[in-house]
């Protein structure tokens, strides 16, 4: 569950990142100066003003089915010379996933702020929270099926301009729910290792390498 929270073919954190960073290199102020350092900015936005759209996301990759749509605002918060600064993204989500391991069914929520627009930062910088909550149906083991409720806080996770890949952060996890007749809890950490993937640490338990494009995992 954690991994495919963090997935980008889940709609998990990678996703969500992706589409705040492709949202941001888009936008410049009305009346402004173009200040992001990757391209022509295609969209017009007045400071301290929000704007709304939505998203689609489908397909299948690594043998993982996934259908979600996405509902996100964008509110632009701009330096003293109205020079795009940084963008407050709240997002809203429902879909399926299905994957070798585990299917899920979820909604989620997600409220992140993405820094770094102008020309003088090398790096979009994003800070923020990311929760998700539905059923699931594992594939392995004993066959469970049950219902979670994840919440990701990630801090600080830097994506580099201009191919937007993610290069360092951090974050904290926390995952309870249902199995069967079985309460379960755990937390533990994150660390974005700048090649394409996370670890993850359990507390007190196991470390995990999970492959962000696709949600594949290997315990160390």
């Amino acid at each position: 569950m954690a991994a495919s929270s963090l997935a980008s073919n889940s709609g998990g954190v990678a996703s969500m990142t992706d589409a705040i960073s492709a949202n941001a290199v888009a936008v410049t102020s009305i009346g402004g100066p173009t200040v992001n350092s990757v391209g022509v900015a295609s969209v017009k936005q007045a400071c301290g003003t929000t704007l709304s759209d939505s998203s689609t996301f489908s397909g299948t990759s690594a043998s993982v089915t996934f259908n979600y749509f996405a509902k996100y605002t964008h509110t632009l918060n701009c330096n003293s010379e109205e020079q795009p600064d940084n963008i407050v993204n709240t997002l809203t989500y429902n879909g399926t996933f299905s994957g070798p391991r585990i299917s899920t069914t979820a909604t989620g929520t997600a409220n992140a702020t993405i820094a770094g627009l102008t020309t003088a930062a090398t790096d979009f910088v994003i800070n923020g929270e990311y929760k998700r909550t539905g059923s699931f149906a594992s594939k392995v083991g004993n066959m469970a099926t049950g219902n979670s409720s994840v919440d990701i806080v990630i801090t600080n996770l830097t994506l580099a301009k201009p191919a937007r890949t993610i290069v360092s952060g951090t974050g904290t996890f926390t995952i309870s729910g249902v199995a069967g007749k079985v309460n379960y809890s755990y937390a533990g950490t994150i660390t974005f290792n700048g090649d394409g993937t996370a670890t993850l640490v359990v507390t007190g338990g196991s470390t995990y390498v999970i492959t962000l494009a696709t949600g594949v995992y290997v315990k160390h």
